[in-house]
């Protein structure tokens, strides 16, 4: 049976810096990405937002970036494989503690911006992606861009991989969107 999941970007507030209105949104939401604080959230922003999301019954991801605060992680920037993997670990770890603290665990990860942007057209990258979040534990699903790289190599690992798609995005014939800087 397909399912539709209703995802959301969460938790990208840091300090003094409010933005979003995650109460206001996550009743309406199945599964919420939460910044680890590469490029937005910080820890109380986390746990926050992990126990915000623990009390309206929705699932816990991690949503990693590359270390890029004043550009939103919306800038490119060469990285290796090596590299990608120790982002995807380092910051989904953080989002993981903090929902086994909640008493939940972490349902998926779901890369931001240009990370996953990259991804969707890397090889290697998406290589390392997909063992990064094998290790994170078995159950842990990968969201990936429908019809990408990315989602051609989740697939073939056999690690639990969700095919996203945008309602406010306009698609080609061949399914992709037009990357994000």
């Amino acid at each position: 049976m397909k399912t539709i999941d209703l995802n959301c970007d969460m938790g990208e507030s840091y300090g003094a810096w409010k933005m979003g209105a995650d109460a206001g949104v996550m009743p309406y939401i199945t599964s919420a990405n939460i910044a680890c604080g590469f490029h937005a959230g910080d820890p109380a922003t986390i746990r926050n937002t992990v126990r915000l999301a623990v009390d309206h019954g929705v699932a816990v991801g991690a949503h990693p970036s590359l270390p890029d605060l004043m550009g939103f992680g919306r800038r490119a920037m060469r990285i290796s494989p090596q590299d990608m993997y120790d982002l995807v670990i380092y910051q989904a770890g953080a989002v993981e503690a903090f929902a086994r603290a909640a008493g939940a665990k972490l349902h998926h990860v779901k890369c931001h911006g240009a990370l996953y942007n990259m991804a969707a057209v890397d090889e290697g990258l998406s290589e390392a992606m997909v063992r990064a979040v094998r290790d994170l534990g078995p159950g842990v699903v990968l969201y990936v861009l429908s019809r990408s790289k990315n989602h051609e190599i989740a697939k073939k690992s056999g690690i639990p991989v969700a095919a996203e798609v945008f309602a406010d995005r306009g698609y080609s014939d061949d399914g992709m969107f037009a990357l994000c800087d």
